[in-house]
């Protein structure tokens, strides 16, 4: 699948980040260990994953944040949402076309109750 690998200058340095063109709301690059992994479309209902995120994040209007935390404290792992910028100055140096082949989520990681969602703390 073809993204853009974008580097932005910040006030806390550079940044690269992998972007998806033409972006939807409901598609994501999800990081693991400060890596692209996982690429998520909601809308993508053909893979069960995809599937299982839209019931958790748009059905129950919990957001994707909080689905993260909730599997990364289940699961042990670290997963999230690159932020390009914390205090919102951001300047984009340059983009260049990316080939990567990412895969939906593990099903296994999202198999849990909703009520494991409200056991997670906002911070």
């Amino acid at each position: 699948m073809k993204f853009l690998k974008t580097t932005y200058r910040t006030l806390s340095g550079t940044k690269k980040v992998i972007e998806i063109p033409n972006k939807k709301n409901t598609q994501w690059v999800i990081y693991k260990d400060d890596i692209p992994t996982y690429y998520v479309d909601f809308y993508a209902l053909e893979i069960e994953s995809n599937a299982m995120m839209n019931s958790l994040v748009l059905c129950t209007k919990t957001s994707l944040n909080e689905v993260l935390k909730c599997i990364n404290k289940k699961n042990n792992v670290n997963l999230s949402v690159p932020k390009i910028s914390r205090l919102g100055y951001k300047k984009k140096l340059k983009s260049e076309p990316i080939e990567l082949n990412l895969g939906p989520l593990p099903e296994e990681w999202l198999s849990y109750s909703l009520s494991d969602l409200s056991n997670v703390s906002m911070t």
